[in-house]
């Protein structure tokens, strides 16, 4: 499924009203979630963020408190809304002092992480992706797509994509 709206963009992704509105039907409480960049608004129970001016419970790299501090299939959902490029990594850390690095700006900084979420999701159990693309966690990662929301802010500014999938698979990569 589908869906395109328009709304007003917003800093935190988890306050544009229909993203609000997706993570209130599939989060709910957010009872057994984890955000390893969750910011100020994240719904999951569990919350991560490096910066740490944030309500974050966590404030470690993603990739770190992911692969550190979670075991393999135990949360019921993944929250996946990482700075979207290469500069906003670099507005955001840069932000709270934090010098950002070659490692920060790869394609692995995604990656690695999307891998980690892949891992500690349980069997059945939900991740949704923010950005700009609609790849979300993956076929690879044993995921499949149950809901794309475009969000159009106007002007040219880029439409924030949400995706919604569901694990397929036990384990990472389809095993």
């Amino acid at each position: 499924m589908i869906n395109r709206t328009w709304a007003m963009p917003n800093k935190w992704t988890f306050k544009i009203k229909p993203i609000k509105e997706l993570l209130d039907r599939y989060v709910g409480d957010g009872n057994n979630w984890v955000d390893p960049f969750a910011g100020m608004f994240s719904p999951a129970q569990i919350t991560n963020d490096l910066n740490p001016n944030t309500n974050a419970k966590y404030h470690f790299e993603a990739y770190h408190f992911l692969k550190t501090y979670c075991s393999d299939n135990t949360f019921r959902g993944g929250l996946f809304d990482p700075p979207y490029s290469p500069r906003q990594v670099k507005e955001c850390y840069e932000g709270f002092g934090r010098k950002v690095g070659f490692e920060d700006t790869k394609c692995t900084f995604y990656s690695k992480v999307k891998d980690e979420l892949a891992r500690i999701i349980k069997p059945d159990g939900l991740a949704i992706c923010c950005g700009w693309n609609s790849m979300g966690l993956g076929k690879g990662r044993g995921f499949k797509q149950i809901e794309i929301l475009l969000v159009a802010h106007g002007g040219n500014k880029n439409d924030t994509i949400v995706t919604v999938e569901r694990k397929t698979k036990g384990v990472i990569n389809g095993s």
